[in-house]
Parts: structure tokens; sequence; C-alpha cells
């Protein structure tokens, strides 16, 4: 598959913001959306956006054709997730990935949208954008590695993420090239054994979680094992796993030694530390886009993400 990039955005473009998942704060929306008009955006909401049914934005079908109307509008530029939550699975296999080739775009999201970056990328070859959004993470002040994150859109960026605040612990020492997949580990093992399953063949593996015990975590990564994925990956890169500490189970491995049975043991180069998932400050990162990890330096350096 061809890798499509999609064109940075100028001032004056609109974006298009739809829910895909489970239904976003409107109060929070209007917020965030002072960012990216700040930035010189205007913000489109698309219809059904905070209807709500049961646990999900809005029916199904309605969520679908947010989604693709929002492609198929020349107007819009870009297109933003509010939120995760849950429902990127119920629809994945309803989508017409036909039209999203046909109108690459900028496409933002994390957690349940981790889903629609595996199955958009896989079937269309796009890249997309791994990164915080606007009823969930955008509606208060917003730090400034975090903010430049945001701004990668308005031009090709290539970025080098290193240690920050917070250490970054080489794992397994190495350097290695790849495009860069991956994402929330529970949205990654649920895909497995679809026609959607993450395809890791040659690529480095990023992974992050919210509130999974280490058992759980155990758990998803033996599936990603038993299914080939962690030996197709050459590399590993392990974001945030934000809370993700024994509740249920008070004798527990520790989450180091879970990574370190399934990930370190395996010979490839793997990072961890990198703020990358649920967390603030946090790293947005084009999904897809070659990358390179050398554990040495501590550093991932990704190209950009999109093309003028």
């Amino acid at each position: 598959m061809k890798t499509i990039y999609p064109k940075a955005l100028q001032k004056g473009d609109t974006i298009g913001v739809i829910a895909p998942a489970s239904k976003p704060l409107q109060a929070n929306i209007e917020k965030a959306m002072k960012i990216y008009e700040e930035m010189g955006l205007q913000v489109l909401l698309s219809e059904h956006l905070t209807d709500g049914f049961g646990y999900l934005s809005a029916e199904d079908s309605h969520r679908i054709k947010a989604l693709e109307d929002m492609f198929l509008n020349d107007e819009v530029k870009g297109i933003f997730c509010a939120c995760g939550g849950y429902g990127t699975p119920r629809i994945v296999d309803q989508i017409r990935y036909d039209l999203i080739k046909e109108n690459p775009k900028i496409f933002w999201g994390y957690s349940d949208i981790t889903c629609l970056h595996t199955a958009i990328y896989q079937q269309t070859g796009l890249v997309t954008f791994h990164g915080p959004m606007m009823s969930s993470d955008l509606a208060n002040e917003v730090d400034p590695l975090t903010m430049a994150g945001l701004k990668q859109i308005l031009s090709p960026t290539a970025l080098t993420l290193e240690e920050q605040d917070q250490p970054v612990t080489s794992l397994q020492d190495g350097y290695v090239k790849g495009p860069l997949i991956g994402g929330n580990l529970t949205l990654l093992s649920s895909l497995i054994g679809s026609p959607y399953e993450i395809n890791a063949k040659g690529a480095l593996l990023f992974l992050e979680e919210i509130e999974e015990e280490p058992y759980r975590i155990d758990r998803m990564l033996n599936q990603l094992r038993l299914a080939g994925i962690l030996d197709d990956a050459v590399g590993f890169v392990i974001g945030d796993f934000n809370q993700c500490t024994p509740k249920k189970r008070h004798r527990s491995l520790r989450l180091e030694d879970v990574f370190d049975h399934y990930l370190n043991r395996s010979g490839k180069p793997c990072i961890r530390g990198f703020p990358i998932g649920h967390c603030m400050p946090v790293y947005s990162v084009p999904y897809g886009a070659l990358a390179t990890l050398d554990t040495n330096k501590k550093t991932l350096t990704i190209e950009a993400g999109t093309r003028e």
C-alpha cells in the first residue's frame, strides 16, 4: 500500500469535528475550539455530535455518515475527533474507505480512535494523527509541549521525541526504522482475528493504555504475541500507561515485569517513557509516518506527517 500524506492546513481552512465513539461535552468543545481558531482555522461541528445514544454519541448510521460527509466535504480540510470512549469497533466494517482514499485529509484522535487509525492506514495508506482531542483533553490550559504537537498540522514538521520532564528508559538497545503504528492496547487486541487486525510487519509498534491492571496488560500483550504481531514488529515504543496499577489482584506482577516478558526479551529495540497516550503533556505523532528509534540516544525521530 502506497503511503498517502495529507496536506498541511493553511490559515482560513475549515476543520470538521466528529464524535465516532462516545458523546463529547459540548461545553468542552466550545472551549477547545478557541485553540484552533487562534491558529486561524474555522471549526465546523458535525450533525448529531452530542445526541447521545446510550454510551455512544449517536446511532451507528449517524456516526458513519458524519465521518464520511466530512471526507466528502471539499470545504473541510481536516477532521478531528472530539473524544474517545467506545464506539468505533461497531462501525469499522461499514465505512467506505475508497472515498477516504480519494479525499485524503488530516484525521486526528486517539484512544478508541485507534480502531480508525489502524483501519484507515491499512485500507488506504493515509497517514493520520494520534493526539489529544477537544472534549476530553483540550478544554483547559494547554502546555507548550502539547501545543507544539497540535501545531504540526499547519506545516510539514519532522519530530524528535527525547527525554523531557520524565525519564525515558531503554529496555533493549538498538537502532531501527519503520512506519510508526499502534495506539491503545485494548483497541489493538480487540481487532485481532478481524480483517482490521493491525499489520505490524516491518513497523515500529507504539502502545499506550489507561486504567488497566497489569494482568490485563499481560493478557492483551499475550494476544498480540499469539497473533504474531509482536514477532512482526521491528521495535517497540511504550508510551503512557496511565493508572495501570493493581486493584482487583493485589498480588501482582509489576508492569515492568510484563513489559520485560513480552517486549524486552524479544531482543528488539524497545524504549519506555515518552508521553504518548492518556497524559498531559502529550506528544502528538503521525500514524504511519516513517520513524527512527535510537535507544542509545533515547530518541524517536519521525518524518513529517503532512505535505505542502
